[in-house]
């Protein structure tokens, strides 16, 4: 073995021995949820902490979806994150097109703009946003969650930045051979961009899905509550059902969770590609 491959063995083995630690830890939150969520109820008021369930029961999902309208709740908050992320996708990556691949007066000026919008608080815009979707008549609708998390600043950002990295040759080359602005973007442009769609994709989709404060505004009915608003509620009603609302959170994490774990190699290839020009 050659000096080089040696120490490239040690450099994996304390990667290794750091990753494994740090994802336990990590790891741990989701599994002690599990744990309750499988627990009856009382072992869980005899005061006594279990890593590991003494009696395995499904009892807290079946009183669960027998009492709450839980597939409801994930449905919507599953249409609402799907539709926000679609769309979010749209406009990010044509406005990352623009900003980084057209040439015209106030690109920096626009884009700088938009970056200055990231230091401001989302509580502070809440009272003139949710007045804006009252003028709209879209109080209480999906579309008053949907419609203000589409213009994403930061997605903007990772758009153009990622696209700066696009030879220009390739865009010139398509607009000399007669195409149009949008047939570069659909068919040279965006077939570049599966990392970065996979990001944004996924980053909205977990914005959204984990989103809390907005939809509790902006939804009124029970029936159109997502996750979150849902978890909400549910404590509300009985304060020490700590299997069923611990159930229903592990429903609510898994699919974020899955999704990660299926998206993630295009997610690391998507950040390490952005800003590299």
């Amino acid at each position: 073995m050659t000096p080089r491959e040696r120490a490239r063995r040690r450099r994996r083995t304390l990667r290794l021995l750091i990753a494994v630690p740090v994802a336990l830890v990590l790891l741990f939150p989701l599994y002690w949820m599990a744990v309750v969520a499988f627990s009856p109820r009382a072992d869980l008021l005899d005061g006594e902490v279990r890593l590991w369930p003494e009696h395995l029961t499904t009892g807290n999902f079946t009183s669960l979806f027998a009492t709450y309208p839980v597939l409801t709740w994930l449905g919507n908050s599953l249409a609402i994150s799907l539709v926000s992320a679609v769309l979010t996708v749209v406009v990010s990556t044509a406005a990352g097109y623009a900003l980084a691949q057209l040439r015209f007066r106030g690109s920096n000026a626009i884009f700088l703009v938009a970056l200055a919008t990231l230091m401001v608080p989302v509580q502070v815009i809440m009272v003139a946003q949710f007045k804006l979707v009252i003028s709209l008549h879209l109080y209480g609708t999906y579309w008053a969650v949907i419609l203000p998390a589409v213009a994403s600043a930061f997605g903007v950002f990772l758009a153009r930045q990622f696209m700066l990295a696009i030879p220009r040759e390739l865009v010139d080359a398509a607009r000399m051979d007669g195409a149009g602005q949008f047939r570069t973007f659909v068919s040279v442009v965006l077939p570049l961009c599966k990392p970065l769609l996979a990001v944004l994709l996924l980053m909205s989709l977990l914005q959204n899905w984990n989103d809390f404060a907005w939809p509790l505004l902006a939804l009124k009915e029970n029936r159109l509550f997502t996750a979150p608003v849902g978890l909400l509620y549910l404590q509300g009603q009985y304060g020490s059902d700590y299997g069923g609302t611990m159930a229903f959170a592990l429903l609510s994490v898994l699919p974020m969770v899955t999704l990660f774990l299926v998206f993630q190699r295009f997610f690391v290839q998507g950040f390490t590609r952005t800003g590299l020009k």
